[in-house]
């Protein structure tokens, strides 16, 4: 399995991850070239070579009209994309709604990355929303940091299409300490809207002074991540150092990220959440499985219990990752008539999955294959296999020996 492992060691900010990812593709120029003729107004992307406690890597600087962010607003902070720092007097200002229009409407990305920039910004809208007290659609970010981090932003999705690793782990964050100043006043670190963010995230602060991790390093880390926690078991094909600017004695600022295969096989902790109802009707429960399945759930099933009363009930259970907690206990509670629901946290061993496409004499077809624990498994996607019987009048038995070519 393709695995992507981030090093936040340092915290993350938006140039420092597409520094980092970028120097994992094979082509770093070339992606560079490509990000200038995306067609963000005013930007131009400059990739430098940068050293930070010796280590070499390189620096990726966001220009907007020829200067950087903090050139334009005299503020000098940890990293460079800083939505919380609004200046009301002096710079117009941009809303979901402006921000939607020029990722849809002229940024040259595929559909899946376009999707991608507007979740990101999805999330820093929200807790811009959930820290001032206001609507969504009224929050408005500053003009030039708005175009400095659709770039980031921009750039980390694309260059993420373009690795398309099978899973995503980063590390606990380090997000610094103390506080940070901006228009506002002095903010505690981390900011309220990165703390917002990084909810249900593993965090910590430490000794350095200063923001580490900034919203827009956050919310690209809490879109793309499968897990967090310490690097898997995993075999290193490419590393890439993405340095912030600013340099401290004893440590170097940057993100790391790692591109491997995992080892074939591993353990990972998901959550059980569980409700007992005995007042809906199947076509409810049903409803209720298919929005759960929609928003992410690994595994959603019903058991049959007896209840108090002796009335027959349902056991709906839900299987899903630490961090889709919150909206699938919202889920449950929206869809179903249940008062609680309960939560266990499990481990689970599983094996390593891909899917490759096979080109046969009667269509492209799937085939998934499971490794892992001295076990390897194949099998050929349902949907492929009865779309040849049907078209064929064939059992799906006999569709799989004319894909097997028997």
């Amino acid at each position: 399995m393709k695995t992507l492992y981030i090093d936040c060691a340092m915290g993350a900010a938006g140039d420092m991850l597409t520094a980092a990812l970028t120097e994992l593709l094979p082509d770093p120029d070339g992606f560079v070239k490509r990000l200038n003729a995306l067609g963000i107004p005013g930007v131009e992307y400059v990739r430098e070579p940068a050293v930070r406690c010796g280590i070499a890597g390189s620096h990726m600087s966001v220009l907007v009209h020829g200067a950087e962010e903090d050139q334009v607003l005299h503020h000098h902070h940890h990293d460079h994309d800083h939505e919380h720092d609004h200046d009301h007097e002096h710079h117009h200002h941009s809303g979901m709604h402006e921000i939607e229009h020029l990722v849809r409407d002229h940024l040259d990305l595929p559909d899946k990355v376009r999707e991608d920039v507007l979740a990101v910004y999805g999330l820093i809208a929200q807790a811009e929303s959930h820290v001032h007290g206001v609507p969504v659609h009224d929050i408005h970010f500053h003009e030039v940091g708005t175009l400095d981090a659709v770039a980031d932003v921009a750039a980390v999705c694309l260059a993420m299409a373009e690795l398309a690793p099978d899973e995503v782990a980063v590390s606990p964050i380090h997000v610094g300490s103390g506080q940070v100043k901006c228009a506002h006043g002095l903010l505690p670190v981390p900011a309220p809207a990165t703390a917002y963010i990084l909810r249900d995230a593993p965090i910590y602060g430490g000794e350095i002074q200063g923001e580490l991790c900034t919203p827009t390093g956050a919310a690209l880390l809490k879109h793309f991540a499968s897990t967090f926690g310490p690097m898997p078991p995993m075999r290193p094909a490419a590393i890439g150092y993405g340095m912030g600017k600013r340099e401290y004695p004893n440590a170097a600022n940057c993100v790391r990220a790692i591109l491997g295969e995992s080892m074939a096989g591993g353990v990972d902790t998901m959550l059980e959440l569980s409700c007992n109802v005995d007042d809906m009707t199947a076509e409810a429960v049903g409803f209720a499985m298919e929005r759960l399945f929609e928003a992410g759930a690994r595994e959603v099933y019903t058991v049959p219990i007896g209840m108090k009363k002796s009335r027959p009930g349902t056991l709906l259970r839900v299987i899903c990752s630490e961090m889709d907690r919150e909206e699938m206990v919202r889920l449950l509670f929206a869809h179903t008539t249940t008062l609680g629901v309960r939560e266990t946290e499990t481990r689970r061993y599983v094996l390593d999955r891909r899917e490759e496409k096979l080109d046969t004499p009667f269509g492209p077809v799937r085939r998934k294959i499971s490794q892992g624990y001295g076990v390897t498994r194949t099998k050929y996607e349902y949907e492929d296999l009865a779309r040849i019987a049907r078209e064929h009048g064939v059992s799906l038995a006999e569709a799989e020996k004319l894909v097997e070519g028997k």
